[in-house]
């Protein structure tokens, strides 16, 4: 077969230095090369940790909330005495956290105020395909968009010029959602500059539960930069628009990581606690990089996490961990008992998985005492297991690198993305099983469609596989059996590894739900 024209200019021009594939692994547990920075790293903990504000309606009816945000460039202190340009929604970076309810229609009106186009993904959410960010369905900048010359060919699909409306129906259980750019071959670059934000599903079922709330219920987006010495993100691109840093000799084909974990946006910060149960929404928002969680201290008694919520939703009952493996756009909404450590006692949130400055996340400092009238109960939700004798199509999927017409690519069974080929078409309501198998570590993540795991290398899932997924965690030479229910809409999605330079190097395919 031959390449499409827009894979060439791709991979000699695009947004990522295109050099031979390299099989580099800075930090265990990643798929990836580190990219350390050049600027001064500030001692870990020593800043407060920031909430995302939450972002009111504009406006309401009866069914309906209707919200706006531009996404533009701005200068924040990332850094102590350093000034980072990030793109943001409404200019920050994490963008402003969506509060929704189940069954309630949101509209969120995007304008573009960037340089480039844009598409927003709402990820996890069951969405009609003209409002799920379909990568070459995008938002031209204001002012329009002159695409630089090495670029020229890129498919445009229904665009509009400066903005539009993303209508969202919501009706699915409460869960941890969060919107973050699309835009076909550049999704690395411009999630690494800042374009991310959770949005959170409530219902009737979870606001019954005595699980923490208010200020006990804190997102954390976790995620790792690097930093030039002017305090820029330093992404190694060689596409000067997207703030990269041309000429890094390194082969991004297998995964940017930094050398600097941010939560919320902060380098390494800290959070004052009471010694009570905290519920933390955790969102692995790092373009390529694993987290293995781990507390320091452990708790001397029970479990350092007990999870309640998988991507798309609670748990039929809790699980308890000593550790969380966590990869690339996975949530995994844990409760954390500080009870079981005296008023004074900093614990520290690690990456085991990490070395140096990767190793550290955030510390909780719990600093006083307060009453607590939470609880975890034993059952959560009612949970629907699907059943392998409903499924009524089996495919398989092979998620490795490739050599298409003598260039290295990222591939799913040996092909390269291209917008106009369907590699699935299940019908609505369907159950299918889907064997995805790969080469190296690949979150695979699907659109629209959710899914549980049946089988992890043919036994049993794994510790971390509970629950509804959107997306499953795949060690190199893994196999895992997924079973996904094909509710909500027809059209045409994508499902791809969120490693987001192995989806940018082509990792990704289209279903049609017919």
């Amino acid at each position: 077969m031959s390449l499409p024209r827009r894979v060439v200019l791709r991979i000699l021009g695009g947004a990522v230095v295109a050099l031979p594939l390299l099989a580099g692994c800075a930090d265990q547990g990643s798929t990836g090369i580190l990219v350390p920075s050049a600027a001064p790293l500030p001692e870990p903990f020593g800043v407060p940790l920031p909430i995302p504000p939450v972002l009111e309606p504009v406006r309401t009816d009866e069914s309906t909330d209707y919200y706006e945000i531009t996404q533009r460039a701005a200068k924040r202190e990332i850094l102590p005495g350093l000034t980072t340009e990030i793109w943001g929604y409404n200019g920050i970076f994490p963008g402003p956290t969506l509060v929704t309810r189940r069954g309630r229609r949101a509209v969120v009106r995007q304008r573009n105020e960037l340089p480039v186009p844009v598409a927003v993904h709402l990820h996890g959410g069951v969405t009609p395909e003209e409002h799920d960010g379909y990568p070459i369905d995008v938002i031209l900048p204001v002012g329009g968009w002159q695409p630089d010359p090495a670029h020229a060919g890129h498919p445009l699909g229904v665009t509009s010029q400066d903005e539009r409306e993303y209508v969202y129906p919501l009706d699915q259980p409460a869960c941890t959602l969060w919107y973050h750019d699309h835009r076909m071959d550049f999704t690395g670059p411009q999630v690494y500059r800042g374009l991310a934000g959770f949005h959170l599903v409530r219902d009737d079922i979870e606001d019954a539960l005595p699980l923490p709330r208010g200020e006990r219920d804190v997102p954390l987006m976790i995620c790792d930069r690097t930093f030039a010495e002017d305090g820029s993100f330093a992404y190694p691109s060689i596409d000067p628009s997207l703030g990269g840093v041309p000429g890094v000799p390194v082969d991004l084909m297998d995964g940017v990581l930094g050398d600097v974990n941010l939560v919320n946006g902060a380098p390494w910060p800290y959070l004052e606690v009471s010694n009570t149960r905290y519920r933390f929404r955790i969102l692995n928002a790092a373009n390529a990089r694993r987290y293995r969680l781990q507390l320091d201290p452990r708790p001397a008694e029970g479990p350092s996490f007990v999870q309640v919520g998988s991507d798309v939703g609670l748990l039929g009952a809790p699980i308890a961990h000593d550790q969380i493996e966590i990869a690339s756009a996975e949530r995994f909404d844990v409760v954390i008992d500080f009870a079981a450590y005296p008023v004074g006692t900093e614990v520290t949130l690690v990456n085991a998985y990490g070395v140096e400055t990767t190793r550290p996340i955030m510390r909780f400092h719990v600093v006083r005492e307060e009453p607590d009238d939470t609880r975890i109960p034993e059952r959560l939700v009612e949970f629907e297991t699907l059943d392998r004798a409903d499924a009524t199509v089996e495919r398989d999927f092979r998620f490795a690198n490739d050599r298409v017409d003598g260039v290295r690519m990222w591939t799913i069974n040996g092909l390269p993305f291209d917008p106009e080929r369907i590699d699935a078409d299940p019908a609505l309501g369907a159950v299918e099983i889907w064997r995805l198998r790969t080469n190296v570590h690949h979150p695979v993540h699907l659109h629209m469609a959710h899914f549980q795991v049946l089988t992890r290398n043919g036994r049993a899932p794994g510790p971390y596989d509970a629950g509804w997924k959107d997306t499953v965690d795949l060690a190199g030479g893994e196999e895992a059996e997924i079973i996904v229910r094909f509710d909500g809409f027809q059209g045409r999605y994508v499902f791809h590894c969120h490693n987001l330079e192995h989806e940018d190097m082509m990792m990704m395919a289209n279903f049609r739900v017919r």
